[in-house]
């Protein structure tokens, strides 16, 4: 079926620009009424107004489609429970939210204060986690939602100067990874986006002949379709450029050495064993991590006896 959000409701955190209005633009343009939050700061956090969020809603109501403008900060809970009630009284429910919302203080770890760090965390990571509990209750309630987390390959892979970024955008993989099985039973279905767009966060970063090729418009389809009905749970997808691909978590086999001298040494003399991928596991869950290494513990034990 081809995807619709017809009769559904969207939110999307930092939409006044870049990424968060192109998912805008396409959720609308897909049939969703959108809410649009911006909180019109600066990359690095500062200022904020609601010039950008109201200028997306002007595009969306301009094509036909539903919108409001939201200008709450994502870091704030007081915000983000008014974002749900204007949404809910403008709308009636919900049934997407797409975090989106960041900023970038980037300096080597050398050079950043904590308060860069902690700052680019609050934003990223807790912003997310905020956002996302206030639409919790109303979508348990619902028995169904869809959410989205934004992640990056500078947290997943990592990139010079960005440790607050990269440290928050692995934070987010671990809120989808654990709220995908407390959702499961509501009907609600978490998923990850980690984009290579050109957006402000990235303009001076990259020379234009790359710009051009990175628009967020290549980005926001796999976004867009990961928040639909059909859409599984607990997958990344990678996107930009055109190019869309899964990122996965793989551990190698390993190696057991329960009921044998095991020293540091024996991991040394065997790390080649241990560190090779040739076998390697995609594991779904952190229990059956737990049940794999015990079942090889008592396997060895077994066979020593």
């Amino acid at each position: 079926m081809p995807v619709s959000f017809k009769d559904q409701v969207a939110i999307v955190t930092g939409a006044g620009g870049g990424l968060g209005r192109s998912h805008a633009l396409m959720l609308a343009r897909h049939g969703a009424a959108v809410v649009v939050n911006d909180f019109g700061g600066g990359r690095d956090g500062s200022g904020g107004n609601t010039e950008a969020s109201e200028a997306v809603v002007r595009e969306i109501t301009a094509e036909g489609g539903r919108a409001i403008a939201n200008a709450g900060n994502v870091t704030s809970e007081a915000d983000m429970a008014a974002l749900v009630e204007q949404t809910l009284s403008a709308f009636g429910r919900i049934d997407v939210l797409i975090n989106n919302a960041g900023i970038l203080r980037d300096k080597s770890f050398a050079k950043m204060e904590i308060d860069d760090f902690r700052r680019v965390v609050d934003v990223h990571l807790l912003g997310t986690a905020v956002a996302t509990k206030a639409v919790w209750a109303k979508m348990r309630e619902q028995a169904y939602g869809r959410i989205l987390v934004t992640s990056s390959t500078s947290g997943s892979y990592g990139n010079f100067g960005q440790a607050n970024y990269g440290a928050a955008k692995m934070g987010v993989l671990g809120l989808m990874n654990v709220l995908h099985f407390e959702g499961a039973k509501y009907g609600i279905h978490l998923n990850a986006i980690l984009p290579t767009a050109a957006t402000r966060m990235t303009d001076d970063m990259m020379d234009p002949t790359m710009l051009e090729l990175l628009t967020p418009e290549l980005v926001s389809p796999a976004a867009v379709w990961l928040v639909s009905r059909d859409a599984p749970s607990r997958t990344a997808l990678l996107a930009g450029a055109g190019t869309v691909s899964r990122l996965a978590l793989v551990e190698s086999q390993g190696v057991c050495f329960a009921g044998t001298d095991f020293t540091p040494d024996t991991v040394g003399e065997r790390f080649e064993e241990i560190a090779t991928l040739d076998r390697q596991i995609e594991v779904m869950a952190g229990l059956d991590h737990v049940d794999r290494i015990i079942a090889n513990a008592r396997a060895a034990l077994a066979t020593k006896g």
